[in-house]
């Protein structure tokens, strides 16, 4: 592979910005830039040393700098890597990596640096789409639950489930090849064990899989209610500012406002919507269409409603929409004198929320009320869990080959058509953790990762 170099700072104006150089020609191609204080090369430096210097280019000093070695095999990506630490600011690390690059190095690709630390066997599959999701973790629980995994914790929990599979595979291979020779024969009731284990440890995954994605993906949320009822000041109560604009007149939201909000330990990508209600104004029309097709879209729906005016047509008609939704109700409005009561809503919803958007009242009752409906109440972020669609379809597959062998030694087959099913189950696993991932399938995962990482 290339020797291959990118800023693994973000961009923008800050103390230092790191320009990361990694290949078999990293520590040739910094020296060709870097001159340290002391004249002492890189090349001759020991692996977890610095060298303080300028990074020129030619006769031309770009910068100060602190060059950082780490030699092969004891680097992130596994091979030689040099990390140049420059002051912050576009320009100047941009001047840096151009003369980086102009001594040899290729520009580093999205995920580079991650995908060689996956390919020279520094990390798995799973470990390594956890370093995005520590990144992007935008609460306590989200940042446990990607560290966890970026620790191994869900790679360990595969190599224990495959381990058992792989062990029971191999007793009925033996068996396949020896059916009649006593001393390798396979009780059907230790078969049945083993994969009921399996089965059960791997639905525990993908039971904890929609909680998890609550923590650490988000949930798309939506703001749905007639006009008036408080959605805009329930939306900037949620978002801890005026997000969007709050006035007497019925009909403001006239298009949907979006915000990603941290509620109690769940991530909402929350939508406020145009009030919904008929109306022969046209551009509002839209508003009222784009609002009940977020509706549907959405994971999860507040329903609004206002406690100091009794419920009429179109409040009925949002209580049509959320039918079948996963949704709470919220009664706003407490600050007021009651007309409409949780036992008028209780009918239609089975969770029903009081709250004041005006004083805040009545908040932190909604954000354990929306925890528990989430199912993260008590979401123990240091458990194996599942961070994508892509380990989640994985572990389903593993469990529909494991119940069909299950299936196929109760009702009596041969075992070798039983092993079939574990011999499957156990591929899936190991496209999870990437050990027979497709070289196509790596590549889609780090592209979407950011340049530099």
């Amino acid at each position: 592979m290339s020797t291959v170099a990118a800023i693994s700072t973000p961009p923008g104006s800050g103390g230092i910005s790191v320009i990361r150089i990694s290949g078999e020609d990293a520590i040739p191609v910094a020296d060709r830039c870097f001159r340290s204080l002391s004249g002492k090369k890189l090349a001759d430096t020991a692996g977890y040393s610095a060298l303080y210097g300028k990074i020129c280019d030619g006769e031309t000093v770009i910068d100060e700098a602190v060059a950082l070695v780490f030699r092969a095999p004891k680097s992130y990506t596994g091979e030689d890597v040099v990390e140049i630490s420059c002051h912050g600011g576009g320009y100047a690390a941009q001047s840096v990596l151009r003369a980086i690059l102009s001594c040899g190095a290729d520009a580093a690709g999205p995920g580079e640096f991650t995908k060689r630390a996956f390919l020279n066997g520094k990390t798995d599959l799973a470990a390594a789409e956890a370093v995005m999701q520590v990144i992007s973790a935008r609460g306590k629980e989200s940042l446990r639950a990607a560290v966890n995994t970026l620790e191994g914790a869900l790679s360990k929990k595969i190599a224990e489930i495959k381990a058992s599979l792989i062990t029971l595979s191999a007793a009925l291979s033996v068996w396949t090849d020896y059916p009649d020779d006593d001393m390798f024969d396979v009780d059907p009731a230790a078969v049945d064990s083993a994969l009921e284990y399996a089965k059960i440890e791997l639905n525990d995954l993908l039971s904890r899989f929609d909680s998890g994605q609550a923590v650490s993906v988000g949930v798309d949320t939506v703001i749905c209610g007639k006009p008036n009822v408080g959605k805009s000041a329930f939306m900037n109560l949620l978002a801890g500012r005026e997000k969007s604009i709050v006035t007497a007149v019925a009909g403001t939201t006239r298009d949907i406002i979006e915000e990603n909000v941290l509620f109690g330990n769940v991530l909402l990508h929350l939508a406020d919507t145009a009030g919904i209600h008929g109306t022969g104004d046209t551009v509002e029309m839209i508003g009222v269409d784009r609002a009940i097709e977020k509706m549907r879209r959405a994971a999860l729906v507040f329903a609004v409603f206002d406690s100091s005016v009794p419920l009429d047509g179109e409040d009925m008609e949002i209580i049509h929409f959320c039918k079948d939704k996963r949704c709470i109700a919220v009664l706003n409005k407490s600050d007021k004198e009651t007309v409409v009561t949780v036992s008028a809503l209780s009918p239609y919803f089975d969770r029903v929320a009081v709250l004041s958007a005006k004083t805040g009242d009545g908040k932190k009752a909604l954000e354990a009320m929306t925890e528990q409906l989430l199912g993260t109440a008590n979401i123990d972020t240091s458990a194996p869990m599942l961070m994508n669609e892509r380990q989640y379809r994985c572990c389903a597959a593993a469990l529909q080959y494991i119940t069909e062998a299950l299936d196929a030694n109760r009702a009596g087959m041969t075992l070798d058509a039983v092993n079939v099913g574990i011999d499957a189950a156990i591929n899936e696993l190991s496209v999870l953790t990437g050990e027979k991932a497709t070289e196509t399938v790596v590549n889609e995962i780090f592209e979407r990762f950011c340049v530099g990482k």
